[in-house]
């Protein structure tokens, strides 16, 4: 009950606030068309990616963790610009983003794409996954669509708006205030909080087209999800899965997805 109050309270505030229902994103041939409400401005968020994903590369740079191994940052740079080259089926402008590719060297099995095309992918996943190229992809191509698709953009503006709410201010008719945050917000929503079922979906979907067009077998994310469980069975919750649904589920959806992207990757 609780919750549905708040719920509402957040749409309401939504409402108030006057957020911008959009479409971030084409849908592409796999279909994905829902619409999202934005409380955010687009600028507030890149603004604060830039300064989240400014301070990862400082803290990694000054541990001495950042692209410390060459074939490993080129391996990544090559796949992810090969993916990068199909986002405009899904929007024109991410063509022209500020594409940034880093790799940090750690243990954990964990990759993020921040706002604005800010990408880094750990090194657990290629070492103690094995992960082939095409593996790769999946995951790489998984957290572009987060970005293509505005899903911090879509988390932080709820995540504002339920601010509003607890504080009592559900009149303040603008987020300025809360600007000199977003950076925060933007880093609690990478690394901290979990994507919804929704997000997630999208992004394992659009992530398979996009590899597919790139030339890589969008199979693969069967594979990877299979060693993200087997990671998991292992000892321990990978990172990576902290935030993300479980494996078993994730591949059921993706193998009924499959006839959709097959065919592109087929083509190419």
């Amino acid at each position: 009950m609780k919750k549905t109050i708040l719920a509402a309270c957040i749409a309401a505030t939504f409402f108030s606030l006057g957020c911008e229902t959009v479409k971030t994103t084409s849908a592409g041939a796999v279909g994905v068309n829902r619409k999202q409400q934005m409380l955010v401005d687009n600028a507030t968020i890149e603004q604060g990616a830039a300064q989240a994903y400014a301070a990862e590369l400082k803290t990694a740079r000054d541990k001495g963790v950042l692209d410390t191994d060459k074939a490993q940052l080129a391996r990544v740079t090559t796949i992810a610009k090969r993916i990068v080259a199909q986002t405009p089926t899904f929007r024109a402008d991410a063509a022209s983003w500020n594409w940034e590719f880093h790799v940090q060297k750690t243990d954990e099995l964990n990759a993020y794409c921040m706002p604005g095309g800010r990408i880094m992918v750990y090194s657990g996943l290629i070492e103690k996954l094995d992960t082939t190229d095409a593996e790769l992809a999946t995951v790489i191509g998984h957290e572009i669509a987060h970005a293509l698709r505005e899903h911090t953009r879509e988390r932080v503006s709820r995540a504002y708006a339920q601010q509003l709410v607890l504080s009592g201010a559900a009149a303040v008719t603008g987020v300025g205030e809360g600007a000199a945050s977003i950076a925060n917000m933007v880093a609690d929503v990478t690394f901290q909080l979990p994507f919804s079922r929704d997000q997630e979906s999208e992004a394992d979907t659009i992530g398979l087209e996009l590899m597919a067009r790139a030339g890589y077998d969008p199979r693969a994310a069967v594979t990877l999800w299979n060693k993200m469980a087997n990671a998991a069975g292992s000892g321990g919750t990978p990172k990576f899965l902290s935030t993300h649904p479980e494996p078993k589920e994730r591949i059921k959806d993706i193998e009924k997805k499959m006839p959709r992207v097959l065919p592109l990757y087929k083509k190419g």
